[in-house]
């Protein structure tokens, strides 16, 4: 793919996540409604590993230095860590509150805010990189500390949260991947140089990501395959207030951004709190909740379809919502 751009290369990637997702989906589901699947929870710890990892080693820590975006990071840290988790709240009592583990596994999408897809996304519309990349960072170390004490505080009350295995899950697949992968760029960077890695070796990253994606939605389909398949509504049931969460979050950051910010930054915002890092979201249920985990991971993983499919076609309406870039530079 010597030819290809990294935009492009990263605008394909997208486009098959798209597919591969629904594919994914339905194959586990189908493995698990015709075989004895209970092997498949052996493989969550490497596959949880297989997803964090790689997409840490990207990650730019020296955008925490930036402090000419003040303002703009204290709206995305108000959007995302208070506006949307009460949003999240309201729709769990409105259409989840007798299914608890599905009320966390939305309250969890909602917490875990930012992910490379609002870098990516940010870079394909010409708006604020390097705010997006600062919203991304900060929001998984923030996201990350603040999950377990939100979701005790907003949910504790339904179902028990083991606080000390949360935090002991969080440890494990956010700041051990997280210390890894700063490693391994130190190390590829030093040996490499910064120019040979920032042109061969960063790209080869993320699609080892979408691999673990995949694996874990495999395996959440499949382990809950009798119960969903049992029960088909139970998928709509978990779709509409899914929906309803992005739809809100695209509709109040695209407000907030069109009325408060210029247009580089009103699409850093947008996508800076509507991306959310589903993959944390299911690394944590997946890792922390023991046998319910996988019963919260299937709206999590509903939320990649609704996620990228959204991103999408949002892109298509940003020059009109926020203008060209060609008269933002005027």
């Amino acid at each position: 793919m010597r030819g290809v751009s990294c935009g492009s290369y990263s605008k394909l990637s997208k486009k098959k996540l798209t597919l591969a997702i629904p594919l994914v989906m339905v194959l586990g589901l189908i493995m698990g409604f015709i075989a004895d699947v209970r092997f498949l929870s052996a493989l969550i710890i490497p596959m949880t590993l297989l997803m964090v990892y790689p997409m840490m080693v990207n990650l730019k820590f020296q955008e925490l230095l930036n402090v000419g975006d003040k303002r703009l990071q204290l709206m995305a840290l108000l959007i995302n860590f208070t506006l949307i988790p009460a949003i999240a709240v309201l729709l769990n009592y409105l259409f989840l509150k007798d299914i608890p583990y599905a009320a966390l596994g939305l309250l969890l999408a909602s917490l875990v805010p930012t992910s490379g897809m609002t870098i990516s996304w940010t870079g394909f519309t010409k708006g604020n990189l390097p705010a997006a990349v600062k919203m991304t960072v900060i929001g998984l170390i923030l996201g990350s500390l603040l999950t377990p004490l939100y979701a005790s505080v907003l949910i504790g009350q339904s179902i028990s949260i083991p606080m000390a295995k949360v935090f002991s899950s969080i440890i494990f697949v956010v700041f051990l991947p997280m210390v890894l992968g700063f490693s391994t760029k130190k190390y590829l960077v030093k040996k490499y140089g910064q120019p040979h890695y920032q042109q061969h070796l960063a790209k080869k990253f993320p699609p080892v990501s979408t691999l673990g994606v995949l694996g874990i939605v495999f395996i959440a389909m499949a382990l809950n395959a009798q119960l969903i398949l049992g029960d088909p509504m139970l998928m709509l049931q978990y779709l509409l207030p899914l929906a309803l969460l992005y739809m809100a979050n695209f509709v109040l950051s695209t407000l907030i951004g069109k009325f408060w910010f210029n247009r580089g930054d009103a699409i850093a915002l947008v996508y800076g709190t509507v991306m959310r890092n589903l993959s944390i979201a299911l690394a944590i249920a997946m890792t922390a909740f023991g046998t319910q985990g996988s019963q919260i991971a299937i709206i999590i993983a509903l939320g990649y379809i609704i996620q990228v499919q959204a991103a999408a076609w949002y892109v298509k309406f940003t020059d009109r919502l926020f203008g060209s870039p060609q008269a933002a530079a005027v």
